[in-house]
């Protein structure tokens, strides 16, 4: 990725971070989009100390014109984008009855209306770049999960926006795909211990018997998605969840 750019979302922590830095170890630059400002600036630290440029914008990908804004300036302070990961997510598990329109919003406007608005700003440029997209999307995408019906309706909307998208641009140099990690150590994932008279036989159901996946091993997966290295990838969805969905 030496000479290349790379926007990507919720790199403040987590998978976000470790995405942000695998690309530039592998010499991106990288444009970093999360609301955690404070976040954001230690990961742009890290990013720097790699020896690539880094630009750290701290906005809410839940405003459409942010996204938008978001691919404006990466391309304003590298010339160029290549690749496009969009890992940021909310993920608020209760109860159906309790969830608040708000939160119903929130998710929807975090994990499926954020990547869409930000790939509808990013396809011209990465189109000049022979560049790619990747969305992170998660084992909810296949597999119903109880107390998640917001975030697994996101997710598998992105999958399959992942696919039309890929049909859509088959005949031109973009590519299209996406990530479905299984669960990891990340603060996200915690949202299911705060959950109250939640039933743990159903949550311990979506718990896989290899344990949970390590947060590396998933950002090595989207960084070599959103290189060249991945150049037969179009359309594909990989799953890197220990086989929580094998069966």
């Amino acid at each position: 990725m030496t000479g290349k750019a790379a926007l990507v979302t919720g790199a403040a922590a987590g998978l976000g971070r470790a995405t942000a830095l695998r690309l530039a170890r592998a010499g991106a630059d990288i444009c970093m989009v999360d609301i955690d400002a404070d976040g954001l600036e230690k990961t742009a630290d890290e990013v720097r100390s790699l020896g690539v440029r880094a630009l750290a914008n701290a906005l809410d990908l839940a405003i459409a014109d942010n996204c938008h804004g978001a691919v404006a300036a990466a391309v304003e302070a590298f010339k160029r984008l290549d690749a496009l990961c969009n890992v940021a997510a909310v993920f608020l598990p209760c109860h159906t009855t309790a969830m608040s329109g708000a939160d119903w919003d929130r998710t929807l406007a975090v994990n499926l209306s954020a990547p869409f608005h930000l790939i509808q700003a990013a396809i011209p440029h990465l189109l000049q770049a022979n560049g790619a997209v990747v969305n992170v999307t998660s084992c909810a995408a296949f597999v119903g999960q109880a107390y998640t019906a917001a975030y697994c309706a996101t997710k598998a909307g992105l999958n399959h926006m992942t696919k039309s998208l890929a049909m859509e641009y088959m005949n031109q140099p973009i590519r299209f795909n996406a990530v479905a990690p299984g669960g990891m150590m990340t603060a996200l994932a915690a949202g299911f211990g705060r959950l109250e008279d939640a039933d743990a036989g159903l949550v311990r159901r979506y718990s896989p018997l290899r344990g949970v996946v390590e947060i590396d091993d998933v950002a090595e997966m989207v960084a070599f998605l959103a290189s060249d290295a991945a150049r037969g990838y179009h359309g594909a969805c990989i799953s890197v969840d220990n086989g929580i969905t094998a069966g």
